[in-house]
């Protein structure tokens, strides 16, 4: 074991160890707060000066980490925040948690994930660790970050520890969370590994080490690919029902009774979030590079991005049974977040369907009780009572099944409405469109 190792691992095993978190968004903040609440001191970096702000006067701006978490540490001297790069040198281990978007032509776009690997490595010394989490395509690690560290002379796996470890948060998960979801740990050697997964365990409850980088970029893919491709699947299943006048609810629900050889997956309006509609496609593009096509995945992409169409196809039916038209119709989208009981609005279909809509010339308005207003073509649009928008509008559509939305009352007080997450079960199906 080299001096470098030797002397970081005891540093962590003795709660002494500083760890800096690059990135302070849905994954670095409650990263952060975890490794507080361990009793390492966290300083997390962010260029925002209002998320470094609210943190070090201890509040918090991601729902699933209260004020009083973060306040806790930071009285404790365990948690501060900055926009001052300078201070990633006093770290003995840094974490990039940055956000990694596609493109305007759905290419991996790593320009943050690179901008903080080089205001690492300019600042690196020896005996650091550094891991990358942000979902990237396999091989990031090493043919990105590692060239970028090694410019300052010193040898990964001795001097310096470089790992991959995917994150997996799951917002509004009310059973997992950061500390409880197994961490999957790839470092570029053995060594880098070993430090990497003693540093997790000080916060994280089960650390899973793999042989390599790759094998833990492709995890994260792998996972949410296979979501993925589940819900196009499904999907596909709910169009066929629809030709076929079947309801894929009731179809799903018996195929589940099976005790083996089914997992059930639900249709929706369409995909949402950072990581669903994006991951599949980072490894869709890396593959390109090796002269191989991802038919499930693009197959699936296609199935799923096609769904709000499909869904203001419905509304339109909807109406035409009205004896209106979706022109100079009012219709309400009940739910904008892209999944229930959150707050994030992230690539949400229901942004698809409120454009879509509005393109066709109804009048749209939104109702959800965690986003009060949403950016929409140049102006601002703001959440309605969702009662009364249902009483005021030509049709209503869930998008979102938010639990705190009054479902029973809305459909007695609606002309009709169009479910794509079967919120309605059991109500009055003569009002209800069903996905």
């Amino acid at each position: 074991m080299t001096d470098s190792i030797a002397a970081l691992t005891a540093r962590i095993r003795a709660g002494q160890a500083r760890v800096g978190t690059v990135g302070l968004g849905y994954v670095g903040l409650p990263l952060s707060v975890e490794f507080a609440s361990a009793g390492l001191p966290v300083v997390g970096f962010d260029l925002s000066p209002e998320k470094v702000a609210a943190i070090n006067r201890g509040t918090s701006y991601i729902k699933d980490i209260s004020d009083d978490r973060v306040a806790a540490c930071v009285t404790a001297g365990r948690l501060r925040a900055s926009t001052d790069m300078s201070g990633l040198s006093d770290c003995d281990a840094l974490i990039i948690c940055v956000p990694t978007p596609l493109s305007k032509t759905k290419d991996p776009d790593l320009s943050m994930v690179v901008e903080a690997a080089k205001a690492i490595a300019t600042r690196l010394r020896e005996g650091q660790l550094v891991v990358l989490e942000s979902t990237t395509y396999p091989g990031t690690t090493e043919e990105l970050i590692l060239p970028l560290l090694a410019e300052r002379g010193f040898e990964v796996g001795r001097q310096f520890f470089l790992a991959f470890s995917p994150e997996r948060v799951d917002p509004g998960n009310p059973r997992f969370n950061t500390r409880n979801t197994p961490k999957i740990i790839g470092g570029v050697t053995p060594a880098c590994t070993a430090v990497a997964q003693a540093l997790y365990s000080r916060a994280i409850e089960s650390v899973i080490p793999v042989s390599s980088t790759q094998t833990a970029e492709m995890v994260k893919l792998l996972e949410n690919t296979f979501r993925s491709v589940n819900i196009g699947l499904v999907n596909e299943v709910a169009l066929m029902c629809d030709r076929l006048k079947v309801d894929v609810w009731e179809v799903i629900e018996a195929a589940a009774t099976k005790p083996f050889g089914f997992m059930p997956f639900f249709p929706g309006p369409g995909l949402g979030g950072h990581c669903i509609p994006i991951d599949p496609l980072y490894l869709s593009w890396k593959l390109k590079t090796l002269n191989y096509r991802a038919r499930f995945i693009e197959l699936a992409g296609e199935i799923n991005s096609e769904m709000p169409e499909h869904v203001c196809a419905l509304v339109a039916d909807a109406l035409n049974d009205q004896r209106k038209s979706v022109k100079g119709s009012r219709v309400l989208v009940l739910g904008v977040t892209y999944k229930k009981d959150i707050d994030d609005v992230r690539e949400s279909p229901a942004l698809d369907i409120l454009n879509l809509l509005e393109a066709r010339g109804a009048e749209v308005s939104y109702s959800d009780p965690h986003v009060s207003e949403l950016a929409l073509n140049g102006r601002t649009l703001r959440s309605v009572d969702a009662l009364e928008g249902a009483r005021t509008s030509d049709a209503v559509v869930i998008v979102t099944d938010h639990s705190r939305v009054p479902y029973r009352e809305i459909v007695a007080a609606a002309l009709v409405v169009v479910d794509t997450r079967n919120a309605t079960r059991g109500l009055d199906s003569t009002k209800v469109v069903k996905l």
